[in-house]
């Protein structure tokens, strides 16, 4: 029985790709920054599992460092290297469809870092079709920071909050009981229909609730996503006769293409416990695939290096109950989608390698060379489940 599991750490990045400075992040190191700011805090950032498997390898392969505190040089378990995007951007979307075969190798629009951002025709007619009496906020901004900035006016007024980032995305929050969390919903599929004249990948709602300056987001996000152009790894397994389980967003980022069940979790350890369920059930020729969404939207945009930090010790700390689960013919890629370096300045993702760790009980422990393409991780996986070849990437095994 042969099954393939992604476990994706949105964001979590070992340092800038040689391309790096036309995006601005020349320096930028997710992983290296964290680990040296809390290394000169006087407590070195222990992650014992991931070390042993080879991530501080795979970091040094990217950017020539070792990260501050971490001292093992041989004997790792894993096949371990680092790779970089062949598609243009650093969004969502771009990393998980390369990872899948499918880079993006178009550009996508994006609004600028103005005030407003979005164009009035746009905001004019997403007015008068989704009927509110106007927005809120129409600039980039990290999604908890205007929520507790506009709250307040929101619930009062019935505007909604509109914000965007250095993604192809327009998001729109709102109140799930002053608003409604379904005319939310409604209000993004008009916005979806409306942006697609821009080239836009995502419209995201981003419910909340509190109240009185106190606002938390919920587990109701909805992403509604241009589907990939072409079929993905999730496509050929499941056409080949296997299940593909997407747990998190990732249903959402594939348009539901190539998924045949969905699970949700409100947060990366919830994903985890839904990991290790689905890690039982799974069956043969079976493509697992998690995203542990914090590591991003909770710690990297909003530039929370210690937050981060503890996520990683939280995920490092819960791995060997999966690894204890393992069973011959499993095949495990630790990997990401694009960095998010909290020590950078601004808010948004930054374009980095991404790990590479595969393991299971048949990899042989190696040091894989650099990727040229996120895509050599899905032909892998394909290679490993015996179903169709993608149409890029090589077999790193």
């Amino acid at each position: 029985m042969k099954r393939a599991f992604i476990l994706l750490l949105d964001s979590f990045g070992l340092g800038a790709t040689p391309d790096a400075a036309k995006y601005n992040d020349a320096g930028a190191n997710t992983f290296g920054h964290i680990a040296e700011r809390i290394a000169a805090g006087g407590q070195p950032l222990a992650l014992p599992t991931l070390e042993k498997l080879g991530l501080a390898a795979a970091a040094q392969l990217a950017s020539g460092q070792w990260a501050a505190g971490f001292d093992q040089r041989e004997g790792f378990t894993a096949a371990y290297g680092a790779s970089r995007e062949r598609s243009t951007g650093k969004d969502t979307q771009s990393g998980h469809w390369e990872i899948a075969g499918v880079p993006v190798e178009f550009d996508w629009g994006y609004f600028p870092k103005t005030v407003p951002s979005f164009p009035a025709a746009l905001t004019e007619k997403l007015q008068e079709l989704g009927k509110v009496p106007g927005f809120l906020g129409d600039c980039h901004a990290s999604g908890t920071e205007i929520i507790n900035k506009h709250g307040d006016e929101h619930v009062a007024s019935g505007k909604p909050i509109i914000y965007t980032s250095a993604d192809s995305v327009l998001q729109i929050a709102a109140h799930e009981e002053s608003f409604g969390l379904e005319r939310l919903y409604e209000l993004c599929e008009i916005a979806f229909k409306l942006v697609e004249p821009y080239n836009i990948g995502r419209v995201i709602a981003r419910p909340f609730l509190g109240a009185n300056g106190n606002y938390t987001r919920t587990t109701n996000r909805h992403d509604y996503a241009v589907a990939p152009p072409a079929p993905t790894l999730l496509d050929h397994v499941k056409n080949d006769g296997g299940e593909v389980i997407a747990l998190g967003k990732i249903s959402d980022i594939f348009a539901a293409q190539g998924v045949s069940r969905v699970v949700k979790g409100k947060d990366n350890m919830a994903l985890f416990d839904a990991l290790l369920k689905v890690q039982q059930e799974a069956g043969d020729k079976s493509l697992t695939f998690v995203n542990f969404v914090d590591f991003d939207q909770a710690f990297g945009h909003r530039r929370d290096v210690n937050g981060y930090a503890q996520a990683l010790r939280e995920m490092d700390a819960r791995l060997p109950e999966f690894m204890a689960g393992l069973k011959e013919g499993d095949l495990v890629v630790l990997t990401a989608d694009h960095g998010c370096d909290p020590t950078w300045p601004g808010s948004d993702h930054t374009r980095e390698h991404i790990p590479m760790i595969f393991f299971g009980p048949q990899v042989k422990p190696q040091a894989l060379p650099i990727s040229e393409t996120f895509s050599d991780i899905g032909q892998t996986l394909a290679h490993h489940l015996g179903v169709k070849p993608l149409s890029n990437g090589s077999n790193l095994l």
